[in-house]
C-alpha cells in the first residue's frame, strides 16, 4: 500500500470516528434533557393535585360569596329592626304624633257666674286627675289645648291660669286619648266617677268617643344633665 492510500485510508477512519463520537455525544446530551419516567408521574400527579386545590378554591369562594351576601341581606335586617326599634321608642317617649282611635274629654267653667262657680274654678288638680283616670284605663297617649303629657310634663297652677309643659293655658280645657274609647269615656264616665264629681262641683263636662284622634308629639327639648344610662 502506498504512503497516499494508507493517508486517506487514516483520514476516512478518523472521520467516522469523528461522526460517530459527535452522535454518541449528542446522544447523551438529549438523554441528560430527557425528563426521567418517575419525574414525569410526580409531574402528573403535582398538576392533579393542583386541579383538585383550584376546584376547591372555587368552591370557597363562592361559599364566601354567599356568606357575604347573607351578612349583606343580615346588616339590612339589622339596621330595619334598629330603626324599628327606634321608632317605637320615640313613640313611648312621647315625642312623635300618633294617631288612633280614643276620646275627647272638654273641660270649662260654669257657663254663668256665681258663688259656686267661683270655688269650682278647674284646677291643675283636676287636670291630673282625668289624665290620671285616663291612663288607668290604657290611654296610650294624651295631650292637653295640644300638649302633649309625658314623663316629664308638668302641669301647675299658675294664678288663674294652668301651665302645661310651662305653656300658660285657659279653659275650655281639650284633652284628647288614644285608646280603647270605650273604655276610656267609661273611666271617666262611670257613676259616681270624676265626671259626676266635677259636674257637681259646677264645671261643664262632655266626652265623646272618636274613630281617629290625633296626639302631637311633645315640642319641648329633652335634655338629661344629671341623669346617665346605665351599662349593663
Amino acid at each position: 500500500m502506498s504512503k497516499r492510500s494508507m493517508y486517506l485510508s487514516i483520514s476516512v477512519i478518523t472521520m467516522i470516528l469523528g461522526i460517530m463520537l459527535a452522535i454518541q455525544f449528542r446522544s447523551n446530551r438529549l438523554i441528560e434533557q430527557s425528563v426521567p419516567a418517575d419525574r414525569a408521574q410526580e409531574l402528573v400527579a403535582e398538576l392533579s393535585k393542583l386541579e383538585k386545590d383550584n376546584i376547591k378554591l372555587d368552591r370557597e369562594i363562592e361559599d364566601l360569596g354567599y356568606k357575604l351576601e347573607q351578612a349583606k341581606k343580615g346588616h339590612s335586617q339589622a339596621q330595619e329592626a334598629i330603626l324599628d326599634e327606634l321608632k317605637k321608642s320615640r313613640m313611648m317617649a312621647g315625642i312623635t304624633t300618633v294617631t288612633g282611635s280614643g276620646i275627647e274629654v272638654m273641660l270649662d267653667n260654669p257657663p254663668s257666674p256665681s258663688r259656686r262657680s267661683a270655688i269650682s274654678i278647674i284646677r291643675d288638680e283636676d287636670l291630673l286627675k282625668v289624665a290620671n283616670d285616663l291612663k288607668g284605663a290604657g290611654a296610650e297617649a294624651i295631650s292637653v289645648n295640644g300638649h302633649r303629657l309625658i314623663s316629664t310634663s308638668e302641669v301647675r297652677q299658675a294664678g288663674s291660669f294652668i301651665n302645661v309643659n310651662l305653656d300658660r293655658t285657659e279653659p275650655p280645657f281639650h284633652i284628647l286619648a288614644i285608646g280603647s274609647p270605650e273604655k276610656l269615656r267609661s273611666s271617666l264616665e262611670i257613676s259616681g266617677g270624676l265626671a259626676d264629681y266635677f259636674r257637681d262641683l259646677g264645671i261643664v263636662v262632655k266626652t265623646q268617643t272618636l274613630n281617629s284622634v290625633t296626639v302631637p308629639g311633645y315640642g319641648n327639648n329633652l335634655q338629661y344633665s344629671y341623669a346617665k344610662a346605665v351599662k349593663g
